[in-house]
């Protein structure tokens, strides 16, 4: 039996594991980054152990660590929860030799289908069938172009090794493939190619079986609600499946599961065109940040599962599908500035509550949110009878949420579910960038504007300032005795009030507004230095120093909590300093690279000819 688990993550998941375990009167074991000291999953279990740092590698992806915790702790099993080393073959291997049980597939399973390539390769010969693509790593230029001459734009890259929405470029033209290669140069040994299926589902089985055989979908899933190959918005069970896909898609996944002897649960994820053709993903050999609907819509405790096949014992017989449930991914990501990670303090904190609504957190009010680890903060799960009323449910329960010091999408959310595209199902994976997202830029950038212009008037119509909007702080009175809110400028009341509101974002302007240099508020100083605008880890310099470059040309990678970005030289000059190394950690506004403008130069002199 099972006694005591090493959890091997961190937040909501860890959290998750923590609280089902204590329902089975099984011990667990926290271990925790020098930020997450104070934590609520660290107070929460029975035992905590400090690993000592702050970065990945020192922390909850140091696998030499946490064999010496579980060691030293007296654990007799571990919980990998998702991320982290959850898929790392080497991880399970540790596990097993330091003689603990491995909650999850064996090493060998991981190796099979953790591989994207070997995943592929794994599909086709049980007669499962991936996106049309190559099963094997590319290694030139050419095996691309090759591609692209039989199937056309676009196409889309991935890295074999890649997972939860990394690794993944979609290329739409000869532009898109010259910027490719300039941001990974010739890495391209783990890369493989597939064609971009524009119009399609994202439809995903929640897979078990145990060691006796015993297999069993626990239901189907849409994930189509995406940005940047990132899921947001998840629902189970898929609604209106079409034709005979679902038939294939049961089919499929207990021949995946069947042929690697796969002991745990997982997840098999597809792509569903309207015709109802299904073309085979990947398989994901853990647990899924959308479990949770699963479990609403059937009652079951996946983690609790996942221990029970783990210890040796027999899969739970699976209820018929009794509800409709939603998952929303809180992330502390802006939607008034492209999507890109929001970083503070946690000021208010107030979480919907009610029939149906279920919380799975890891913070607190007064906690700091950083770009060191990903962008969620929580997900917020909505379950009732039917689809029409968790919707309606998720309106409500979007609503009430009150958070500030980070910005959330959860207005967004509650917008996008009461599309009247929505009302059947999300119509594909491009949906909500290709169709949405824009809308809501632009929406939020008249907001903006509109907020701007009346921040310049106080009450009695004297111009109070000019520039940005002030920030408010909100008070409580009574007008002929019914409540109302005030907001007025903290300038003028001295910031008292029951919470203040956030600063208002400057418009967004045609995508993601440079934020980098603090003191002027500009990409570029006027030394020519271009900054980081943005916490993130440098992926990749592309440039050398005293290199000649155009407008436009890729200067660094940077990622953000799992997100790539890219920052171009905003003039033709010449590089005249590095100041970064692929690996390091950049803040907010940090200087990246020194761009000597060229044209400047040459101008001056016909601009002093003009004037004689």
């Amino acid at each position: 039996m099972i006694t005591k688990i090493l959890v091997c993550n961190r937040s909501e998941i860890a959290l998750r594991v923590i609280r089902t375990a204590a329902e089975m009167g099984i011990e667990t074991v926290a271990v925790y980054s020098d930020s997450d000291r104070d934590s609520q999953f660290v107070e929460q279990a029975s035992e905590a152990y400090a690993l000592g740092g702050q970065s990945y590698a020192e922390t909850y992806m140091n696998i030499e660590k946490l064999i010496s915790v579980a060691q030293r702790c007296g654990a007799d099993a571990v919980h990998p929860g998702y991320g982290f080393l959850s898929e790392i073959p080497e991880f399970a291997e540790a596990v097993a030799a330091a003689g603990l049980v491995w909650i999850g597939p064996n090493s060998t399973v991981l190796t099979r289908l953790g591989d994207k390539i070997q995943a592929r390769r794994l599909a086709e010969s049980v007669d499962v069938q991936p996106v049309p693509g190559i099963s094997d790593p590319v290694r030139d230029r050419e095996t691309i172009e090759e591609f692209i001459a039989t199937y056309g734009f676009p196409i889309v890259t991935k890295k074999a090794d890649g997972g939860g929405g990394r690794g993944i470029t979609i290329i739409e033209s000869a532009a898109d493939l010259d910027l490719f290669f300039a941001a990974h140069g010739d890495d391209l040994g783990g890369y493989f190619v597939e064609r971009f299926i524009q119009t399609a589902r994202h439809i995903e089985t929640q897979c078990a079986r145990d060691s006796h055989g015993n297999f069993a979908i626990i239901s189907t899933r849409d994930c189509s609600v995406q940005r940047r190959n990132q899921k947001l918005i998840e629902e189970a069970p898929a609604p209106e499946l079409p034709a005979d896909s679902e038939e294939t898609l049961v089919a499929w996944s207990r021949r995946l599961f069947d042929e690697v002897g796969y002991e745990g649960l997982g997840t098999c994820e597809f792509l569903v065109e309207p015709d109802g053709r299904v073309n085979f993903l990947e398989v994901n050999p853990r647990l899924q940040v959308e479990h949770t609907v699963s479990e609403e819509i059937t009652g079951m405790d996946l983690v609790r599962e996942q221990i029970v096949i783990a210890g040796g014992g027999v899969l739970t017989d699976v209820p018929a599908p009794r509800a409709h449930s939603f998952e929303f991914r809180l992330t502390c990501e802006d939607p008034t500035n492209g999507l890109i990670p929001s970083t503070g303090t946690i000021t208010r904190l107030r979480w919907p509550l009610g029939h149906g609504v279920r919380i799975e957190s890891g913070i607190s009010e007064g906690d700091t949110v950083t770009a060191g680890f990903d962008p969620m903060l929580a997900k917020i799960i909505v379950t009732a009878p039917n689809r029409d009323l968790a919707i309606a449910r998720s309106r409500r329960a979007l609503a009430e949420l009150a958070l500030d010091g980070v910005a959330t999408p959860a207005a967004m959310y509650s917008d996008v579910i009461s599309m009247a595209e929505f009302a059947g199902h999300a119509p594909s994976t491009r949906w909500f960038e290709d169709s949405i997202l824009p809308g809501i830029a632009s929406t939020e950038a008249e907001a903006g504007e509109s907020a701007q212009a009346a921040s310049l008037h106080g009450a009695n119509g004297s111009l109070l300032s000019a520039g940005c909007p002030e920030e408010l702080t909100t008070f409580v009175v009574e007008i002929d005795k019914k409540r109302v809110e005030l907001a007025v400028p903290r300038s003028l009341f001295g910031g008292g009030g029951q919470h203040s509101r956030p600063r208002a974002q400057q418009p967004l302007r045609g995508g993601i507004r440079p934020r980098t240099e603090s003191s002027t508020g500009e990409l570029v100083d006027p030394h020519g230095m271009v900054n980081s605008q943005i916490q993130a880890i440098v992926v990749r310099v592309c440039v050398e120093d005293g290199q000649s470059v155009n407008r436009g040309d890729l200067l660094v990678v940077l990622e953000s909590m799992k997100m790539e970005s890219y920052v171009h030289a905003p003039y033709d000059g010449v590089v005249s300093e590095l100041v970064v190394t692929a690996g390091q950690n950049v803040a907010a506004y940090q200087p990246l690279v020194r761009v000597l403008d060229t044209t400047a130069r040459v101008s001056a002199p016909a601009a002093a000819e003009k004037e004689n």
